[in-house]
């Protein structure tokens, strides 16, 4: 038996087990995904508070009907099914308050950045463009290029069809490709196309 599949039998009998009523289980199958759990929804709303109460509520929506759940193997799909589900309530209920929020840093200077600091305004960058997307095209950027799924899954995962996750996908990277085009060319190569 490879490694792999010893994972997944160790993750079946948990699901299992955990679908029988143990706690413990179910806080050895959380622990193993928080992690990969918190990353989506982070990426997905931009704030890491907003994120903790959708994976929260994507945690609680999964002990409440984990006997719903009828393949163990479907466990990480279905958490994050569960996740981007919470993250779309989150963002609605943000969309609702209609709220505004600046963030002020007392004497903040702004000066030329050195080279090392490159990767960090990539990043920074990156993470801007992601916040301009609508949340549907920022999910499934998301689940495709973080979470390293092929579109396939992340159609399944959101529970629309194939072409609706390629049009998606597609419709984000000419947005952020168009931002480049205007805004800094050196950022040209940051965006490509991945084979699904």
């Amino acid at each position: 038996m490879s490694r792999a599949e010893a994972v997944a039998a160790m993750q079946r009998a948990l699901v299992e087990r955990a679908r029988s009523g143990d706690l413990d289980a179910f806080s050895q199958l959380v622990r193993a995904s928080l992690r990969r759990l918190d990353g989506v929804a982070r990426l997905i709303l931009r704030d890491s508070d907003r994120a903790q109460d959708a994976v929260q509520d994507a945690l609680l929506m999964a002990w409440r009907d984990l006997s719903a759940l009828r393949d163990p193997d479907a466990w990480d799909a279905w958490l994050h099914r569960l996740t981007v589900r919470a993250c779309y309530k989150v963002a609605r209920k943000e969309r609702r308050r209609s709220m505004v929020e600046l963030k002020v840093t007392p004497g903040q200077q702004t000066t030329a950045m050195p080279d090392a600091s490159a990767g960090v305004a990539e990043r920074d960058w990156l993470g801007r463009e992601l916040e301009r997307l609508d949340i549907d095209q920022r999910a499934v950027m998301v689940l495709h290029y973080h979470l390293d799924l092929p579109v396939s899954e992340v159609a399944e995962i959101l529970d629309i069809p194939y072409g609706t996750a390629a049009s998606r996908l597609h419709r984000g990277l000419e947005s952020m490709r168009a931002s480049m085009r205007i805004g800094d060319p050196a950022h040209g190569d940051l965006v490509t196309e991945r084979s699904s």
